[in-house]
């Protein structure tokens, strides 16, 4: 996976080559050739891929793995302060804690705004059950609460519900 720095040096490359395209596109302006708006919407094209790829160099794509973390999959998000993700069904409550953890690490976003008094970001775990053909249960087995203000992840609150994990199938599925 390219890493910032790798989109950098793609964006400046990307640069010389939208410069190149914009001094072609001036040349055929004064030649008034008959390609010139062509090469106005390729000057434009690059010009936005430059855009996107420099872009890109400014945020790192790279997501933290937690030691005993299992994958989770996002269920909903609001973009503002909550977020559900969907665990197996065969969680254990320590393997529950590091996925929530590495979720909340992976889920900040600047971007994230709250208009209550309290910015936090809540993040519930939940997996589905099928008691019986044709019937499916949500069972939420906890959560965890995180600051939309800074990365710092030190300003976390987990509460594991352990009486759900007793609802949970008891066998394995290889």
């Amino acid at each position: 996976m390219p890493s910032p720095t790798d989109f950098l040096q793609y964006a400046q490359w990307s640069g010389i080559i939208t410069i190149l395209f914009a001094i072609l596109t001036l040349l055929t302006f004064i030649l008034k050739l008959d390609i010139r708006f062509r090469l106005v919407g390729t000057t434009g094209f690059i010009l936005v891929l430059t855009a996107g790829l420099f872009s890109l160099s400014l945020t790192p794509l790279t997501h933290t793995v937690i030691p005993g973390a299992v994958k989770y999959s996002l269920i909903y998000d609001n973009g503002s302060t909550q977020t559900v993700i969907g665990v197996p069904d065969q969680i254990t409550p320590s393997e529950l804690d590091a996925t929530l953890r590495q979720a909340a690490i992976n889920l900040y976003s600047a971007g994230r705004s709250s208009l209550i008094r309290e910015p936090k970001l809540t993040i519930r775990a939940r997996t589905i059950l099928h008691p019986s053909p044709g019937l499916s249960i949500p069972l939420y087995l906890g959560q965890i609460k995180r600051s939309l203000t800074s990365r710092d992840e030190n300003n976390t609150s987990i509460e594991i519900y352990k009486d759900k994990f007793d609802k949970l199938p008891k066998t394995k599925i290889i």
